[in-house]
């Protein structure tokens, strides 16, 4: 067979870049890529056969893309569209399968909690909406719709009726402002929290360190050594945390890391120190905010609103402490417990940086105008409420 010359002889700058993107790209397909070779092999003037050397592929196959690629251009080099098997489903039965994914299995009777696809299937074929479907059929015409029913995700509606006022007062001290006036130097801002429960397990086996391509294995069998409740006070700007452990929650505790965090400097002499705090039993209420005001006059109690800790800075500093403290929990005793969030506390205010706190009032209106989008009527409601 004679070694004819290429048929692309010129390419425009524009082609020659999308073709040497489509070559040397690392995502681009392997078929792409050598048909892109192709074409700019033949571009620099080699013969068929040459090229069909160098790709280490047929000569027919490389004169069968250069032609293309003269008559169509780059997007000649994609597939061309096949036929296949004709579809057995028409769009009406597409539709009503998908209609069946996006409604509870319980409004249909089905004792399940989700769909899944295998169950979608079988259930396709109960409701005669095709005569037999497997599942990743199901699965596939799902995906067009990006729908998948065995996934759900919680959530609950706003109904505190000042949650904007509220969360924007939270948000504005971590801004370093108040009332719509900015801190002054001698003013602090403190995020508290409690996290309960923290228990002691003794596991029956020692716990086993990691080695060369083996990770740490704790043994899964325990004994209880009880439990403790840790309480933090987080200095938002400096990052300075202080943690208490005590028995059991309550006013009584909280009380206490209230005061030791307001008999010491630079706090005792501040002109003001704000408490940003959730709603707790503990801490709920104008009686709990007197509380801590009546034993220091220059501590405010902020709270953040109902069914919003996620507004508190406290919940940052308590998963940090779970993953790098509790996480895998492995204490003799609450001792152990204790001597450990003791010597976090140290380490962390060792080392520490603020955290990146980046929710603002702008995403706080986004959020409640999307809210509003499927609540329609939220704010009437609570206007009314008030009004009554």
């Amino acid at each position: 067979m004679p070694a004819w010359t290429a048929v692309p002889a010129e390419l425009t700058a524009s082609e020659r870049h999308r073709l040497k993107k489509m070559a040397y790209g690392h995502k681009t397909p392997h078929q792409t890529r050598q048909r892109a070779t192709i074409v700019l092999l033949a571009a620099r003037g080699r013969g068929n056969a040459r090229i069909a050397t160098e790709t280490r592929l047929h000569v027919d196959t490389v004169r069968r893309w250069c032609g293309r690629f003269t008559l169509g251009r780059a997007p000649a080099l994609a597939d061309r569209k096949r036929s296949g098997r004709p579809p057995t489903s028409t769009v009406l039965q597409i539709a009503e399968v998908k209609a069946l994914a996006c409604q509870l299995p319980t409004e249909s009777g089905t004792p399940l909690s989700r769909w899944s696809c295998p169950e979608l299937a079988r259930e396709a074929v109960t409701r005669a909406i095709t005569e037999t479907i497997s599942a990743s059929t199901v699965r596939r015409w799902l995906r067009d719709d990006a729908l998948k029913p065995w996934q759900y995700r919680s959530w609950i509606f706003i109904r505190d009726p000042d949650f904007r006022v509220t969360a924007q007062r939270v948000l504005d001290l971590y801004a370093r402002t108040f009332d719509g006036a900015p801190l002054g130097e001698d003013e602090y801002v403190i995020s508290a929290d409690e996290k309960t429960s923290v228990q002691a397990r003794c596991r029956c086996h020692p716990t086993l360190a990691p080695g060369q391509a083996r990770a740490m294995r704790v043994n899964h069998e325990y004994g209880r050594g009880g439990a403790l409740a840790y309480l933090a006070a987080y200095d938002i700007h400096p990052a300075t945390v202080f943690g208490r452990c005590e028995q059991t929650t309550g006013i009584v505790p909280f009380m206490k890391l209230v005061e030791r965090v307001m008999t010491s400097e630079p706090y005792a002499s501040a002109k003001r120190v704000f408490w940003i705090v959730d709603n707790g039993s503990s801490r709920r209420g104008k009686k709990a905010a007197d509380r801590p005001a009546s034993r220091f006059p220059n501590a405010v109690m902020v709270h953040t609103p109902v069914h919003a800790s996620w507004l508190n800075q406290m919940e940052i500093f308590f998963s940090i402490v779970q993953r790098k403290v509790v996480s895998p929990n492995d204490f003799t005793d609450l001792d152990q417990v204790r001597k450990r969030l003791r010597a976090f506390d140290d380490r962390y205010n060792a080392t520490a940086q603020p955290f990146q706190w980046k929710f603002t009032t702008t995403d706080l209106d986004d959020l409640l105008a999307g809210l509003d989008r499927h609540q329609p009527g939220r704010h009437e409601e609570s206007s009314t409420a008030l009004a009554a």
